[in-house]
């Protein structure tokens, strides 16, 4: 039936007004498709009888197109948006990546979508993520540079489009990896973050269907976003990788400071490194976090630092020490203080140096700190100082046993010690178990 006669005889049924859009192929035009907007209204005459319908059509093709391009374009924008989300919120490659072929192969209508990754020691591109595969070869792909489409695409830094594969004879296509794919045609797209080539995107094709430049444009679009999410995810993991090296850098440079100060004093052999380890240990119970716990080993590590400021006739003195080397001596939580508050990074550690000489009853030193003024981690330390100092042999004497250490310690509580403290301790069994035989 006619375009015009329908409404004729849909408004001569109902008598009612009628407003449609119907599509339709001009066949004088190549057989391009045509939007028609249809107005029908009835006109009777003086009794009610219909006498005529009349139809008006408008050619609104143009509009109709435009409408659907606006569409497409919100789409867009939506979809680089969402994929935009996905980077700024996750470090995760692999979600970035599968966020992105997902909008890849809706927004784009492909079938098969996969981006790999260059690594630029050994000049191969690897797998990454994919979407739409039969199977999983996919992921097992890994193409030298200039070897391959994708070799191809990051070498020359430029996208490649092969419209047919069967007769391209899929030369640079692995064909275990073309098994059970059916694909037909390829786009290959470098991902490029700044100014070099961090990977590719590939997409497949199982139909021949002709793309024109805006779904082009939008596949570059995409490709840009992917190329952010790598250098991002790089970036991180640089920053994460110095980070931990700097960190390795001060725990080594803290232990060969301790070490050099256990040289002056053979009798305190591996002293440092039990209490450092105990503390910590001990200092996880109270709920601290993995960071505080790195500060507490530091200080730990470092609790004698000051020491180098006295004097070796006093430091080694075997007889008892007059008031006045006490002075100096008593000065060797002060030296710490002095001599570490000047490198920020140690500043989070001084609470054991400077306060482990304290005591819950106020009574000791440098500042005559009392109760919970004290920081928490030196009264900890406190605690693990005297077992160690206790549990280990001297020259004036030998090891304590754990049970005459222990009784020892609890009948400080409250006085030397933070009883809390004390009973956590104890209680834990840490401290027992430690190793000191030698």
């Amino acid at each position: 039936m006619p375009v015009d006669e329908y409404p004729y005889y849909r408004v001569s049924a109902t008598g009612n007004v009628l407003k449609i859009f119907i599509m339709g192929i001009d066949p004088g035009h190549g057989a391009e498709i045509k939007w028609v907007l249809v107005n029908a209204y009835p006109e009777f005459d003086g009794g009610n009888r219909l006498r005529r319908v009349v139809v008006m059509l408008t050619d609104v093709s143009d509009i109709r197109c435009a409408d659907e391009q606006i569409r497409r374009h919100l789409e867009h924008l939506t979809a680089l948006v969402d994929v935009d989300r996905a980077i700024n919120f996750s470090f995760d490659l692999e979600l970035s990546m599968t966020t992105l072929l997902t909008h890849v192969i809706v927004q784009l209508n492909v079938d098969a979508a996969d981006v790999l990754l260059l690594d630029p020691t050994s000049q191969t591109l690897k797998y990454v993520a994919g979407r739409g595969f039969h199977n999983n070869l996919t992921e097992h792909k890994i193409q030298y540079l200039g070897e391959g489409y994708a070799g191809r695409v990051a070498l020359k830094c430029s996208v490649i489009h092969i419209p047919d594969l069967e007769k391209e004879h899929n030369l640079l296509l692995d064909g275990k990896f073309q098994k059970g794919e059916n694909f037909v045609s390829y786009h290959g797209v470098p991902l490029i973050a700044k100014g070099q080539v961090v990977g590719v995107l590939e997409v497949f094709h199982r139909t021949q269907i002709v793309r024109n430049e805006e779904w082009m444009d939008f596949l570059k679009a995409l490709a840009a976003q992917a190329a952010i999410a790598i250098d991002n995810v790089t970036l991180f993991d640089d920053l994460q990788r110095s980070n931990r090296e700097l960190a390795e850098a001060y725990d080594a440079t803290i232990e060969g400071w301790s070490r050099a100060l256990e040289l002056r004093d053979n009798e305190t052999e591996g002293h440092t490194q039990r209490v450092a380890y105990l503390t910590v240990k001990l200092a996880r119970l109270f709920g601290l976090s993995d960071a505080e716990l790195v500060q507490v080993r530091w200080g730990a590590l470092l609790h004698d630092i000051g020491k180098m400021g006295v004097p070796d006739e006093i430091l080694f003195k075997h007889e008892a020490l007059t008031e006045a080397e006490w002075v100096v001596m008593k000065k060797h939580t002060v030296f710490a203080y002095e001599m570490l508050s000047p490198i920020r990074y140690l500043r989070a550690a001084l609470d054991i140096p400077c306060a482990h000489h304290e005591k819950w009853d106020g009574t000791g030193y440098p500042f005559g700190l009392k109760g919970e003024q004290i920081p928490l981690v030196a009264r900890i330390f406190a605690v693990v100082d005297v077992w160690d100092a206790l549990r280990s042999d001297r020259l004036y004497r030998s090891s304590w046993p754990v049970e005459k250490v222990r009784e020892h310690i609890r009948s400080l509580a409250g006085t030397h010690f933070d009883p809390h403290v004390v009973k956590l301790c104890l209680d834990s069994d840490l401290l027992a178990g430690q190793d000191y035989e030698r």
